[in-house]
């Protein structure tokens, strides 16, 4: 019996156009459908100098798909180039431009002595989802337009985490994770964000390390960054919200990184007297409200459900009822991610499930006793949920509705803070 995606939590491959677009003065050339960027590009958070809107598309028709679409793409290419004033140019494929063969790989040759960089991915939907996307289109950066560094940059960390505009944390995480590494002493290297560009990427191959906050997401961009440059690489599959996970995440920086650990021993305990200042100071808060029971749900991709989950049984004492991972995670990546939700304080474990069918995912957590009215959080799929189990509710994850994030953060000790007023502002408000 065929599977039906209900409440999808991600899109198609080619809307990795947004892991392009994060990159300042990057543009996304778009070999597929028309309509393709419009209905992925979003509507919150996609503007800026180049937006879905004016992203240069081949809008392939009846005639390509008869007798190939090269031509037209080597036409689209030419006047992008020609029109858009861009510092790297990346053609991504569609489905249909995929299914019918479409040689991207010698149409993009033709432009190796353009003046401007062009290189290009294979992005079809019917291959992977946006998080793979995401991976795919490093890779092709990194393989095609990166070249290798005449010396290693002493003290220089490229700093890589979730899926740009996907994630609507993305780049306030980022910053906080730059501003934590570069208190050690270190220079971290980011691509994505304002003032992020060519110019970044240039100096990814310099580094001394590669740091990957992300389960899986990335995994496979900095392996190709090992093997082209040598660049050693530290996979930290925990985004580390506050104290607990954060300072885990510093001391392991260090020591990869080689940092004195009498500097990271300094760094951390500056961090954890203010953090634990403000939770003794609103403890009665935390301890007192009753009205919000002690367990919780996360349905979000595995960076988000693990983050979470982390985050408030070892710095808030909750306790996990089963959670939700809904990113459709590669086989190849789940045991290791199973493995992280053993990995509790006080002995706990979560039970973790994988699943892509929102509607089985809401008839379970209906069906559990919480024993009170939990803490449920998630995308806004999750608000009709919370409303019928009469749980708190926080919109973490994609999609985002009815909630407007700019530069926000949950990462570090003072996003684990933010969070803490997200959830209890929440829970207050049963008092009304």
């Amino acid at each position: 019996m065929a599977k039906i995606l209900d409440q999808p939590r991600y899109t198609c491959a080619l809307a990795a156009m947004k892991t392009v677009q994060s990159i300042s003065r990057a543009l996304p050339i778009l070999h597929s459908g028309p309509g393709c960027a419009e209905k992925l590009g979003g509507s919150v958070g996609s503007s800026g100098l180049f937006s879905p809107h004016i992203f240069p598309c081949t809008s392939i028709s009846e005639k390509e798909v008869v007798f190939g679409g090269n031509e037209k793409l080597a036409e689209t290419i030419e006047n992008a180039l020609r029109v858009i004033d861009a510092d790297l140019y990346v053609v991504l494929t569609g489905c249909t431009s995929e299914i019918v063969g479409d040689n991207v790989e010698e149409v993009v040759s033709r432009f190796a002595d353009a003046g401007k960089p062009v290189i290009y991915a294979s992005t079809p939907g019917f291959k992977g989802n946006n998080y793979i996307g995401h991976d795919w289109v490093l890779k092709a950066i990194f393989e095609q337009y990166c070249k290798p560094a005449e010396q290693v940059q002493t003290g220089l960390v490229n700093l890589f985490s979730g899926p740009p505009m996907h994630d609507p944390f993305w780049l306030g995480n980022l910053r906080a994770l730059e501003g934590l590494v570069a208190e050690l002493g270190l220079t971290p290297n980011t691509i994505f964000g304002h003032n992020r560009g060519v110019r970044e990427l240039d100096r990814v191959p310099a580094a001394e390390l590669n740091i990957l906050v992300s389960p899986w997401v990335g995994l496979e961009s900095v392996q190709v960054l090992q093997e082209r440059f040598g660049t050693p690489y530290l996979h930290y599959p925990v985004l580390p919200i506050g104290a607990f996970e954060t300072s885990k995440f510093l001391r392991a920086v260090g020591a990869a990184a080689h940092v004195d650990p009498a500097l990271v021993e300094e760094v951390v305990t500056r961090h954890e007297a203010e953090y634990y200042y403000y939770i003794e100071r609103f403890a009665d808060v935390f301890l007192e409200t009753r009205v919000m029971a002690k367990r919780f749900v996360a349905v979000s991709d595995a960076q988000y459900t693990l983050a979470l989950t982390k985050f408030l049984v070892n710095d808030l004492g909750l306790f996990p009822s089963k959670q939700y991972i809904v990113d459709d995670t590669p086989q190849q990546y789940r045991d290791g991610i199973i493995a992280e939700f053993k990995k509790l304080n006080y002995g706990i474990e979560a039970e973790v499930a994988f699943s892509t069918d929102g509607y089985a995912i809401h008839q379970e957590i209906e069906g559990a006793d919480f024993n009170g009215y939990p803490l449920i959080l998630g995308s806004s799929w999750e608000k009709s949920l919370a409303q019928k189990t009469q749980a708190h509710y926080v919109n973490i994850s994609y999609p985002v509705i009815e909630r407007l994030i700019i530069n926000g953060s949950i990462a570090g000790y003072d996003g684990g803070l933010k969070l803490l007023e997200d959830i209890y502002s929440n829970v207050l408000t049963r008092f009304n």
